[in-house]
Formats: C-alpha cells, sequence, structure tokens
C-alpha cells in the first residue's frame, strides 16, 4: 500500500490509501461515517454498526480491511478501511439525511443499468453523451464506442471458449496487450501515469485503432481454431496481439516516433490541446 491521500467532502476530509496491486481506492471508514452522522465519537458508531452487521450475516463486514492509516497525532494506527464498492453498502446502512445523495446516485445507476438491459442503445447514447461531456473529442468518442462494441465481441468469443471469470480475462488482456503494445497492462498505466483511470479511456486516436486492431484478430482467430483449454486461448491471444504489434513496429519505422504515448486525458485537457491529436 502506498499513495496515501486525503479526498475532501464538503470540506471534511476523508484518508484513504491506493493499492498497486489490485487498483483499488481504500477509504477510511470512520471518516465517511464522522461526516455522515455527524457523530462526535464515529469509532463508536462504527464499532455499534459493525457488531450489527455482522448479527446481521451481512457480507459487507468480512469485507473490512485493516491498514495503517496516519491519525490526527501524525501516528500510524490500524484503520478500518473499505473499497469504493463495500463503502457504497455501508453507507446505505447508515440512517443519516447526510447519505441520501449517495443512496440517490446509487439508485439511478441501478435503474440506468436496467435500462440498458432492455435497451442497449440508452447505453450507448449515455456513453457518447459521458464522454462528450468530460471534454473529448468527437472523432476519439466514435472510436470508443467501437471499441467497446470489439470489445464485447471478445468477451462473447471467450465465454464460447469455456473462458467467463473476470480474472480470467484480465490475464488473456494482458497478453493482448503486452503482444501488440509491448508493455503488460499495469505498466502500461504506470507509461500513462495512471491509477485507477481506465486506460483505454487515456488512448490516442492510434492507440485505439491498435488495441481494436488486436482485439478483433484475437476474435477472429479464436473462431477459426476454437481453443478448448485456458492455455490455448492464452496462446490465440497473444497471436492476436501480435497482429496488431507488428503494424505497430511498422508505423514506428516508417514515422520514427513511438505509438505508445505518454499522454493521458487529464494531461492533454489541462494543456487545452485537441484531445489524442498525436
Amino acid at each position: 500500500m502506498k499513495n496515501t491521500k486525503l479526498a475532501l467532502f464538503e470540506g471534511k476530509k476523508i484518508r484513504r490509501h491506493w493499492d498497486e496491486e489490485k487498483e483499488m481506492w481504500f477509504f477510511s471508514v470512520v471518516d465517511v461515517v464522522e461526516i455522515l452522522t455527524g457523530s462526535t465519537i464515529p469509532k463508536r458508531y462504527w464499532s455499534d454498526l459493525k457488531i450489527k452487521l455482522k448479527n446481521e450475516g451481512s457480507q459487507v463486514y468480512e469485507k473490512i480491511v485493516h491498514l495503517k492509516m496516519k491519525a490526527s497525532d501524525g501516528k500510524l494506527y490500524l484503520t478500518d478501511v473499505a473499497d469504493t464498492e463495500t463503502m457504497f453498502r455501508i453507507i446505505q446502512s447508515i440512517p443519516s439525511p447526510n447519505a441520501e445523495p449517495f443512496k440517490l446516485w446509487l439508485a439511478r445507476v441501478g435503474y440506468e443499468r436496467v435500462e440498458e438491459t432492455e435497451d442497449p442503445e440508452k447505453g450507448i447514447q449515455r456513453a457518447m453523451a459521458t464522454y462528450l461531456q468530460k471534454g473529448y473529442s468527437k472523432s476519439w468518442v466514435d472510436l470508443r464506442l467501437k471499441s467497446i462494441e470489439i470489445r464485447k465481441d471478445l468477451t462473447n468469443e471467450w465465454n464460447e471458449r469455456g473462458v467467463k471469470t473476470n480474472d480470467k480475462f484480465a490475464i488473456l488482456t494482458d497478453d493482448i496487450t503486452f503482444a501488440w503494445a509491448g508493455l503488460r497492462t499495469k505498466d502500461y498505466k504506470k507509461h500513462k501515469d495512471l491509477k485507477k483511470e481506465n486506460l483505454r479511456d487515456n488512448m490516442t486516436n492510434l492507440e485505439l485503432v491498435l488495441n481494436m486492431l488486436a482485439e478483433t484478430a484475437t476474435t477472429e482467430i479464436s473462431k477459426v481454431k476454437k481453443p478448448e483449454t485456458f492455455p490455448e486461448n492464452r496462446k490465440v491471444a497473444i497471436e492476436g496481439g501480435s497482429v496488431a504489434g507488428s503494424a505497430r513496429k511498422d508505423i514506428e519505422q516508417k514515422t520514427g516516433q513511438p505509438v505508445i504515448s505518454k499522454s493521458n486525458f487529464k494531461k492533454l485537457s489541462t494543456k487545452k490541446k485537441l484531445l489524442f491529436k498525436k
């Protein structure tokens, strides 16, 4: 654990830690409880709530992590922390008016997911509006939405080949990424100075195109070879990624410039440049 930072909510501080291995933020539960309840003894409130959750058989209790965090006296103490998903569940257990904005947000997200299941086009429209609102260019958004479609085709193919869990998806994605970009996914994100941010949301147009080529090639090769085991799926993923890897090397040789950019959306938008022009 490292990269300790303070988040601010209504002027009050929330201690948090970034876990590079898990790629997750962990937040101090006591800090959140204090803000939501206004309690002068938030540790007692959280202690009582923990007992209540445990007695109710809630899985939230089992997902609490203990980490050393700096207290107001400057010393480090073991503190109960939770990832974002678990924190939202804890917030739902707190009967406080201050928690309502969080609860309404969760309800809205759940409703939108139901809408998108019934009408996928709404999800696409919502995604486009969100990207444009953040400041992405229209040409980039068109590419990004196409990349989502291609990714979906790939995961459907993996499901057909018996690959159904997120951890295996991550391994295959890492194989593809290394084969075309020459970097593991985590190293790629570090190269762009990213933490929790989505890697594809920070790719340039050219990076997105090559990533789409890699995933499309993997899908097509898989349909022909029909891998039956996970190791066979990994071999196909490397073959598919290598197709785009050859294209990347060819482009770099002809332009004399690296394809893999250190640029990310935050850097470019701060400098007010055209988004991912290079």
